[in-house]
């Protein structure tokens, strides 16, 4: 039986066959991918395992402490951003409630100031209006003490007027004048 893989004789010309026994004779095997067959698999093994050993310990000692390293402190800055916006806050709003106390107690002794200064006009005002009653009420009695002084006084000279009066007129008319008894006779039956 006739070997398959073994070389073909070519002849002058280069016949088709020639090719492909070259190929086979350097490759050293019959057609296929050199990868899956059995001589080539210890080697190939051998560097598998020394790549996946240098790529572990490449990635377990150097990247991924690395990695996790650049993730705790991207994780902490986050927790400290967080934390910080969180007292921030707190700390605002503290200073917020603050802040509306002492509006409301500004506001409270606003109300309580000028609640005061209303109470102390409004005394200012009655007190002095009724200063202003007190010396009108005198200058009233003054006036009224006045008035019944000049009243009396006037009172006093009507009699004396009257009897002038009595006196001019009795004179005119009569063409002599008129004695007092006959004035206060006249002065009484009036």
């Amino acid at each position: 039986m006739a070997d398959p893989h073994a070389p073909v004789a070519s002849d002058a010309h280069g016949a088709p066959g020639e090719t492909h026994a070259s190929t086979e004779a350097e490759h050293g095997s019959g057609g296929g991918l050199p990868q899956f067959e059995f001589q080539h698999w210890g080697g190939q093994i051998v560097y598998l395992v020394f790549l996946f050993v240098a790529l572990y310990l490449l990635i377990a000692k150097i990247f991924a402490p690395r990695m996790r390293r650049v993730f705790d402190e991207r994780e902490q800055t986050i927790s400290q951003a967080v934390s910080d916006a969180r007292s921030v806050q707190a700390e605002a709003q503290g200073q917020a409630e603050a802040a509306q106390a002492e509006l409301a107690e500004a506001r409270a002794t606003a109300r309580r100031t000028a609640g005061a200064a209303k109470a102390r006009v409004a005394e200012d005002v009655a007190r002095r209006q009724a200063e202003q009653e007190a010396r009108l009420a005198e200058r009233v009695g003054e006036a009224e003490g006045r008035i019944a002084a000049m009243r009396d006084k006037a009172m006093a000279q009507v009699d004396a007027v009257a009897s002038d009066t009595t006196q001019a007129i009795v004179e005119k008319l009569t063409g002599k004048a008129a004695s007092a008894a006959e004035l206060n006779a006249a002065k009484g039956a009036a």
